[in-house]
């Protein structure tokens, strides 16, 4: 049976990674903190760990991702805190999951890039969806110079 702390039970605990030009994991904590509310706000070297109720998650970040919506990730923590097969004071060193972070780091640049080419895109609370034919695709062939320009 695994163990954790009960005190975080009911809550929810997402990453929000943050990989800009503009934007640094403090500038991303200050706005963060500024509407908490409550909620557990923890700067790390990638972004943000947030804790809390569901509701009140969800509300940060889609406040924090209209920022900067093309450079900030979110992902749900795998395990929750304490937990012994994911805890420090359990394995010894950095958690597993921080090398994960690492290489993905790496990847979400490329996505950013990728969501930066694209055309703008309508807010969610428009009506009705622009008709297909007005939606331009990125072809192949662009994609890979947008790619091929991330590798040098």
């Amino acid at each position: 049976m695994t163990q954790y702390s009960p005190r975080y039970a009911g809550t929810v605990t997402k990453y929000i990674f943050v990989e800009s030009p503009d934007m640094t994991p403090s500038d991303l904590a200050i706005r963060a903190y500024e509407i908490s509310q409550g909620v557990m706000i923890k700067e790390t070297c990638f972004g943000l760990q947030v804790t809390g109720s569901e509701d009140d998650v969800n509300r940060i970040i889609d406040s924090l991702r209209m920022l900067d919506p093309s450079h900030i990730f979110v992902k749900d923590r795998g395990f929750p805190p304490g937990d012994s097969r994911r805890c420090r004071a359990n394995l010894g060193g950095a958690r597993p999951g921080y090398f994960g972070h690492e290489f993905e780091i790496g990847l979400i640049r490329r996505v950013s890039k990728g969501l930066e080419s694209l055309p703008a895109r309508k807010p969610k609370d428009t009506p009705h969806p622009p008709a297909p034919s007005r939606v331009r695709k990125l072809d192949a062939a662009r994609l890979k110079k947008i790619i091929d320009s991330q590798e040098s």
